[in-house]
């Protein structure tokens, strides 16, 4: 064997596939809403972060650096009875703060507005 995978007609092609850690069940809850989600500018990950599960928010296509958003969700909002309501909410006023955030001056910057004369 010369040490190079693949190289010979019999070695199998090697497939990675994401698996819902079924070890988790809120995150899989979690991963299921997201999937329900799709915008043409944002791309929405989870993972599980203790107890509870954090919810990240990527601008895709941008020219400009931007920072990833990231929330978390604590486990009585997980495992609230009307779940999907709460997660939507959340994920909405997540979105609001992140398009706020990425404001590069505002009228709140005084020093800039005195710098420039406004």
């Amino acid at each position: 064997m010369d040490g190079t995978r693949g190289s010979r007609a019999f070695d199998p092609p090697i497939t990675i596939s994401l698996v819902p850690d079924s070890s988790n069940p809120r995150l899989d809850r979690v991963l299921a809403q997201l999937r329900l989600y799709e915008h043409p500018l944002l791309t929405f990950s989870a993972s599980a972060k203790g107890d509870g599960v954090e919810v990240s928010i990527q601008l895709m296509h941008c020219s400009v650096p931007v920072h990833t958003y990231v929330y978390e969700l604590h486990p009585r909002d997980l495992d609230h009875p009307q779940f999907e309501w709460q997660f939507q909410r959340q994920l909405y006023d997540a979105l609001h703060d992140y398009l706020v955030e990425m404001f590069i001056r505002t009228p709140q910057d005084l020093a800039d507005r005195r710098e420039r004369g406004l």
